[in-house]
């Protein structure tokens, strides 16, 4: 039963850090955009929109590599916040490097913008430390067996010895 509640807490994790990430990701893209003061207001409800579009491109793109991380640090116990930013920095990477074509005559990747590589692998990590907040800061914990029960108390009014 405990490891039903902790895939639960794993996919609200994965859930949470896609959303950070995804909102990471377009506003280090659109940055340019916002800093420049002759194009007036951004309209919200269409920064809505895009921010939901990268919440579903990241966690399409991140679900296998993110789903390898969560089941080796649930297998090892492993608790530490740096793995876990570490970890998303692979899953940064690796989602990146799934979009850059790749020449396999010269085994190199064609095409690697490095703004680009920078904001998924920044992105990546800020999404594990979300992840450990939620999730990793307990992993391992259901295999752990359950706390003994105290004793009961013992009774209160319990027969006095005879008085001679």
């Amino acid at each position: 039963m405990a490891l039903i509640g902790r895939l639960f807490v794993i996919v609200i994790g994965f859930l949470a850090a896609c959303l950070v990430a995804g909102m990471i990701m377009i506003g280090a893209v659109l940055f340019p955009e916002f800093s420049d003061l002759g194009t007036g207001p951004i309209d919200s409800s269409a920064l809505n929109v895009v921010i939901g579009f990268g919440f579903i491109f990241v966690s399409g793109f991140a679900l296998l590599p993110a789903m390898i991380v969560a089941a080796i640090t649930e297998a090892f116990y492993i608790r530490s916040a740096l793995a876990y930013a570490a970890g998303g920095a692979v899953v940064g990477l690796a989602c990146y490097l799934g979009l850059v074509p790749f020449d396999s005559d010269t085994l190199r990747f064609e095409g690697i913008v490095r703004r680009h590589l920078e904001i998924m692998t920044g992105a990546g990590i800020v999404a594990g430390v979300v992840y450990w907040l939620i999730a990793g800061r307990k992993a391992g914990a259901w295999r752990e067996p359950p706390r003994p029960l105290p004793p009961p108390p013992l009774p209160s009014h319990t027969p006095s010895p005879p008085a001679s």
